[in-house]
C-alpha cells in the first residue's frame, strides 16, 4: 500500500476510533438521565420508535458529531505553519 494511502487511512481511524469510544460514553451518560420513551419531536410530537432504535439512532448520531469535531480538528492542525 501506497505510503500516502496508509497516513490518510491512519488519519481517518485516528478520528473514528476516540470518537466511537466517546460516543458510547456520551450515550451512556445521556440515557441515564434521559428516557427514550418520553421524547418526542420539537417538544409535542411522540417519537413512535422502540428504545433500542433510539438508542442506536442517539449512538450513531452522538459518533457523527464527535467524528466531524474531530476532523474538523484534524484538518485544521494539518495546515501549513502560518509563522513561516
Amino acid at each position: 500500500m501506497p505510503r500516502a494511502r496508509t497516513g490518510s487511512i491512519r488519519r481517518v481511524l485516528m478520528v473514528l476510533w476516540p470518537s466511537f469510544v466517546m460516543a458510547g460514553v456520551l450515550e451512556t451518560l445521556v440515557f441515564v438521565v434521559v428516557d427514550p420513551g418520553s421524547l418526542a419531536w420539537f417538544g409535542d410530537v411522540p417519537i413512535d420508535l422502540p428504545a433500542r432504535a433510539v438508542y442506536t439512532l442517539g449512538f450513531f448520531v452522538f459518533w457523527a458529531v464527535i467524528a466531524a469535531a474531530g476532523a474538523l480538528t484534524t484538518l485544521l492542525s494539518s495546515g501549513s505553519d502560518p509563522s513561516r
